[in-house]
């Protein structure tokens, strides 16, 4: 097989997806100067958009080819970095489960890195038991509607914890840019579409998958582990941790139940506070590490897509346009959009009572009126929260109790108008555009409700954004806060070898909760990696 990068057609190629083949192949019969019946097959390895020109929008592909005479065709463009043999991106089992297993792995959380920690493990014939302190993803998505639409907040059964994770309720997205030398994320994206992902994830430059489509296939993930041996159990949250001469020895739950274990998979999520400070009371070796705080900010996704795709927008091969904006403020802070959700919606996050969270999310189809994203600022423990491992959860703490009593104390969220803000003024209606939030949005002044610094970088970035986008600093534009919840506050630090606690053996931290990813992806494919260190391990004692 080969691989040929940068072939480009121009947008009104797909317009026909009948003829779409055709001329994906004419463009290979002219890069490679063959004749058609040497091409065996051609698929499809990734598709990108190059809009850097809205009146001339590309489609850039990365295709694998099989040619009759191929090392006569890579002999001739030897120097082309654009042609080159395709590279092995199956997935390779590393360790496969002994028969005299003692003592079962278990895994605590079934987000991203605990759904792919249990299948790899029980692909591998381990036979894993799966730990969630939520409910399945059903009641689990009852229970957080329940706060979207009745303002009852579920602590044990909400947006950041069930199964699925985090990740559930959100735009879905698959991508990351994270090294992957192995072509985990190819295991990630195939194991999806067996589950019921749309084959394009495949191949698009920023696949999603939306909130509805993500709860089936977790559900059929799910089916999977168990049939191949795995347990799952939810509403079965882990108390405590049992360590014996720095050696994981077991685990106690909330009903009091022991299980033993000397290999333990901690894919908690970046919200499992309660945990955070169960192992740091056990000496298990946690450290603070950066992460950022700011608010959501609202568009109509029209605004968006024109600043996008000019005289393309509203094209539907294109479909809804995203964005990616960074600025570097006066004060020495960096303000960034991150989690942007075109067509989507904002909503509550929070996972305690009496707080506020806010968060994005959209489904596949992404045709909700307004374009949302988080604009956030970077912190870190050196410069913001010092001295304690768990002070930067301290200040989540803080500053989304502060938006609970500014959104009026019944979970409706503070916000402003983005003309206000920059103005520094209170805002006392909304104009064009009409907040997405449940259960409500409460007009304030958000001066009070993050520190100082960051309410600075921000006031600054927005008219700085809207050179980028044009309208980005739309008046009438929403803010709302506030977003605390971007990543893990910290890190459960582990060996670079063995992928193990560093002072507890047999203790696996992985994913967003352990500070080892950020988003869907990431997660999962954090999650392949602890579970191939852990079978590994395993093999070896047995």
């Amino acid at each position: 097989m080969l691989r040929l990068t940068e072939i480009k057609l121009p947008l009104e190629h797909a317009k026909d997806i009948a003829h779409t083949p055709s001329e994906i192949k004419a463009a290979i019969f002219k890069k490679l100067g063959i004749a058609e019946e040497e091409l065996v097959r051609f698929e499809i390895f990734k598709r990108g958009v190059d809009a850097r020109k809205s009146h001339a929008i590309l489609f850039v592909y990365t295709l694998d080819i099989e040619v009759k005479n191929e090392a006569k065709v890579l002999a001739k463009f030897k120097r082309d970095p654009h042609v080159k043999p395709a590279p092995d991106i199956g997935y390779h089992f590393v360790a496969q489960a002994p028969l005299n297993i003692s003592k079962r792995p278990v895994v605590i959380g079934f987000g991203p890195a605990g759904i792919f920690a249990a299948l790899i493990l029980a692909q591998s014939g381990f036979k894993p038991i799966v730990l969630e302190r939520g409910k399945e993803v059903r009641e689990r998505t009852k229970d957080t509607w329940g706060l979207w639409r009745k303002s009852v907040l579920n602590p044990e059964s909400n947006v950041q914890f069930g199964e699925g994770g985090a990740g559930t309720f959100s735009d879905g997205k698959l991508y990351s840019q994270i090294k992957d030398p192995k072509h985990y994320g190819r295991k990630v994206l195939n194991e999806f579409v067996k589950a019921g992902a749309p084959e394009e994830i495949l191949y698009v430059s920023h696949p999603h998958i939306g909130t509805f489509r993500l709860v089936g296939m977790v559900e059929q993930m799910r089916n999977t582990i168990t049939a191949l041996g795995g347990e799952i159990r939810f509403q079965s949250r882990v108390d405590d941790i049992e360590v014996e001469n720095n050696q994981v020895q077991g685990v106690v739950l909330a009903n009091g139940e022991r299980i033993e274990t000397n290999h333990l998979v901690l894919a908690v999520g970046h919200s499992a506070r309660d945990t955070f400070e169960m192992i740091h009371k056990r000496g298990i070796y946690i450290e603070a590490k950066p992460f950022s705080i700011g608010f959501r900010i609202e568009h109509p996704q029209s605004l968006i897509d024109h600043a996008r795709y000019g005289q393309n927008a509203a094209n539907p091969i294109l479909g809804a346009a995203d964005y990616k904006l960074v600025h570097h403020a006066q004060n020495g802070r960096s303000v960034y959009s991150f989690c942007m959700c075109p067509g989507g919606t904002v909503v509550a996050a929070a996972s305690e009572e009496g707080r506020v969270v806010t968060n994005g999310m959209s489904q596949y189809s992404r045709n909700e009126r307004n374009a949302n994203a988080g604009i956030v600022v970077g912190i870190s423990p050196e410069q913001d929260y010092p001295g304690d491992p768990l002070a930067g959860m301290a200040l989540q703490r803080h500053w989304e109790s502060q938006a609970y009593k500014l959104g009026g104390s019944n979970y409706k969220a503070p916000g402003q108008l983005i003309g206000d803000f920059i103005a520094a003024k209170p805002s006392t209606e909304f104009g064009s555009v009409q907040p997405s939030y449940t259960p409500g949005v409460h007009l304030t002044d958000l001066s009070t409700v993050l520190p100082e610094y960051a309410i600075t970088a921000i006031r600054e970035a927005l008219p700085a954004f809207g050179k980028q986008i044009k309208g980005f600093d739309l008046p009438d534009g929403v803010l709302t806060g506030v977003e605390t919840r971007t990543s893990s506050p910290i890190r459960i630090k582990r060996n670079d070898d063995d992928l193990q606690s560093v002072n507890t053996r047999g203790l696996y931290p992985t994913g967003e909760g352990a500070g080892y990813a950020g988003g869907i992806l990431s997660a999962a494919v954090d999650g392949i990696k602890i579970a191939e260190a852990l079978a590994i391990d395993m093999a070896s004692k047995s």
